[in-house]
């Protein structure tokens, strides 16, 4: 298969409405080809391009920031000497000052597949901010590393902020190109938009299902988004930022992993097991213990599990990220009423509203855990309407 930028690069005719336009890319480290060659430099090697400046979502263009809510700054790419804004800094929606610097934004995104990754947020600024100001957008693909089945809540409305830009559901199983297409027609923007497709990209071809195994190097979209394993699970594990539990983040497999120090989770995995043993297939769920070296719990052994789907027992179809880290919460409360499991703090530029009601896109999911009354048959009805709501409104929107 080809990426859009190996797409773009291959065929000049491509790349002949770009000339005597001023070109910006909207871009990060895993935004190369599949020979590692940063697009940034791949662009400036073409003669009819003419770069006049880059943008950098979360954790920037070139570096990485470890965390969330570590800003980068702007700064002059030395090798080009163009200037490349920061966009998770001092403003996260571009200024008309930054808007004037080009043309053409060229966006060359490596996403993840959740609603919350704040690329997507992002892109849905930009493309807001391109309608605006009369300015073209290119969208270079990528595949979505989580494929396309559907899974978790549609956003709710008022529930917008920089980890909901609008009203996706929680794992969408679109591209980036998709998304933009999908985010145009929603918003009703009057808007150049044009996309480079991958060519022979199968989102459901095994073993990667969405991921080209063996075709692409794997480049971290941020620092702890270290594996397709981290991928998969990161439509539940993302949940567990809102919580006081760790999502592994100071360990090697961060978003992987989930634990504490003072619960037992042998006694969480049978009352898992007895509540919705289904809601665990498709995976393997191994017993662990962990000691993060910063962020939650650091220096604490913490008792916990690991969800594996690098191996012959992956399931696809059959894998739940959003439900089993539910399911995982529910159990908690059943197992211990009076622990605090939701962590009130300032979380990407939101101090009024919870986390976990942010990351979630409202307040149904805690609600349903802190409920004893309801149970996961409550959970799985509200799940399943906004699953085959989204199926219809994503499905004019396919490219492959």
């Amino acid at each position: 298969m080809k990426l859009g930028i190996e797409n773009l690069l291959a065929d000049r005719a491509h790349r002949k409405p770009l000339e005597g336009r001023r070109v910006a890319l909207l871009g990060h480290p895993p935004s190369v080809t599949r020979s590692c060659h940063h697009t940034l430099d791949a662009l400036a090697a073409c003669p009819e391009i003419s770069l006049s400046s880059a943008f950098g979502p979360q954790h920037g263009m070139r570096g990485d920031k470890q965390d969330n809510m570590v800003e980068s700054g702007n700064y002059a790419d030395p090798r080009h000497g163009i200037p490349v804004f920061s966009l998770y800094g001092d403003v996260r929606y571009p200024t008309d000052d930054m808007m004037q610097t080009f043309d053409v934004l060229v966006v060359d995104i490596q996403d993840i597949g959740t609603r919350i990754y704040t690329y997507v947020t992002t892109l849905f600024y930009f493309l807001q901010a391109c309608s605006k100001h009369g300015k073209a957008v290119w969208i270079l693909d990528r595949p979505n590393p989580a494929g396309r089945p559907i899974e978790g809540t549609i956003l709710e409305e008022g529930w917008e902020s920089f980890v909901g830009g609008g009203p996706l559901i929680m794992r969408h199983g679109l591209t980036f190109a998709e998304l933009a297409g999908w985010f145009a027609g929603l918003e009703k923007l009057d808007l150049e938009l044009n996309i480079v497709p991958m060519l022979d990209y199968d989102p459901a071809a095994a073993p990667g299902f969405g991921w080209p195994l063996h075709e692409l190097s794997w480049v971290n979209p941020s620092p702890n988004a270290s594996s397709l394993n981290m991928a998969r699970c990161f439509p539940g594990t993302v949940l567990l930022e809102g919580t006081t539990l760790s999502e592994g983040r100071g360990t090697t497999t961060s978003l992987e992993v989930i634990g504490a120090p003072d619960i037992d989770f042998a006694s969480v995995l049978e009352r898992m097991t007895s509540l919705q043993g289904e809601w665990l297939a498709g995976c393997l769920l191994r017993r662990c213990y962990f000691e993060p070296t910063f962020h939650k719990h650091a220096g604490s052994l913490c008792s916990g599990l690991q969800i594996h789907t690098d191996n012959a027992a992956y399931r696809h179809e059959n894998f739940h990220p959003y439900r089993l880290v539910a399911l995982l919460l529910k159990a908690i409360r059943l197992e211990y009423p009076d622990y605090e499991i939701w962590r009130d703090f300032a979380y990407e530029y939101e101090t009024d509203r919870l986390a976990v009601d942010l990351l979630s896109g409202g307040t149904f999911l805690r609600n349903w855990v802190d409920d004893p009354s309801l149970g996961p048959a409550e959970f799985d009805k509200r799940l399943k309407k906004d699953e085959r709501d989204w199926a219809e409104l994503r499905a004019p929107h396919l490219l492959y």
